[in-house]
């Protein structure tokens, strides 16, 4: 079993590969002066289990052309088996048609994967559960909630939460993390006027000096969750504090989320973090790399994974 590791995170690579009691193997991913993309694994991979470490988050299409040239690289290498390890998985918003003439892009990324020579994916927290039927291999979905619970039982060990779903979407995801936790269940409803912009209109559940936490799969601009943070505020939540498996915050979405009432918004490290996510007074970062990496050595020993999902 070798792991390599693309230009997209290599600080959570290497943290999986310290889990994993290994070293990432040598591969150069460089470019040339157009910006055009080159591979150069340093070492044999003839018959070897190989695993790609690679989220395509921003630039999104930077990392997605490393992770497909990198597999079309194995390919021809070789390798036994390969698995694209891609924490998270750019283009899972557009897993439908929203609007007459719009693509299904997450389908279209998929078969790319496919196509360059993957023959296995590893993923977290699919923004839809059914994208991985956009594949035509194995696809294992990793779940961030055993990480969450862990942490919330940790910093909320003498209050009793109140989980909060932001949006009706993410209904099964939040009442996941209420089961676990034998916490109540709230859910906020809005309306979306346009793309990257959302309305608070009501709270389903009784809020009020409550201690919420609002869980979700993404935040990008952070205007769903500022929003939200703001509604249980003044519906009377005792505080607002976020709980979100991939970090994308782009655009003014640091800023927004200090200058909102979330008192913390605790992110997994599947998303390199900048110097400003890094400096925020009320973000937080705790690590899935030690999921990644059971999960890495349970495929290679071909061992259950179900377990790692719960």
């Amino acid at each position: 079993m070798k792991i390599f590791s693309g230009n997209s995170n290599i600080p959570f690579a290497q943290a999986v590969a310290n889990y994993m009691d290994t070293t990432l193997s040598k591969c150069s991913v460089r470019r040339f002066a157009d910006n055009e993309v080159f591979v150069e694994v340093q070492e044999t991979v003839r018959g070897q289990d190989v695993f790609i470490v690679q989220p395509t988050s921003s630039p999104v299409n930077d990392n997605l052309m490393e992770l497909l040239i990198m597999l079309d690289t194995f390919r021809r290498s070789s390798a036994r088996r390969i698995t694209a390890v891609v924490p998270y998985f750019g283009y899972a918003r557009q897993d439908r048609r929203s609007a007459p003439r719009t693509p299904i892009s997450a389908k279209l990324v998929a078969n790319l994967i496919v196509s360059a020579g993957a023959n296995r994916v590893v993923t977290m927290d699919l923004h839809a559960g059914q994208i991985q039927g956009f594949f035509d291999i194995p696809v294992d979905n990793l779940m961030a909630a055993p990480v969450i619970v862990k942490d919330i039982m940790y910093h909320f060990r003498d209050k009793t939460p109140m989980i909060v779903s932001p949006d009706v979407g993410g209904v099964v995801r939040a009442r996941t993390i209420a089961k676990r936790l034998h916490a109540d269940l709230a859910i906020i409803d809005k309306r979306r006027e346009r793309a990257g912009v959302s309305e608070v209109m009501n709270i389903i559940g009784d809020v009020k000096g409550q201690d919420c936490i609002l869980v979700d799969d993404i935040v990008d601009s952070a205007g769903t969750l500022c929003n939200a943070a703001i509604a249980l505020k003044e519906a009377g939540a005792n505080s607002v504090h976020a709980y979100v498996t991939h970090g994308v915050l782009s655009g003014e979405a640091v800023n927004r989320v200090t200058a909102s009432p979330l008192e913390s918004l605790v992110i997994t490290d599947t998303i390199a973090a900048n110097e400003a996510v890094k400096n925020a007074r009320n973000i937080r970062i705790v690590s899935v790399a030690e999921l990644v990496g059971e999960s890495i050595l349970r495929i290679s020993e071909e061992r259950s994974v179900t377990s790692l999902f719960y």
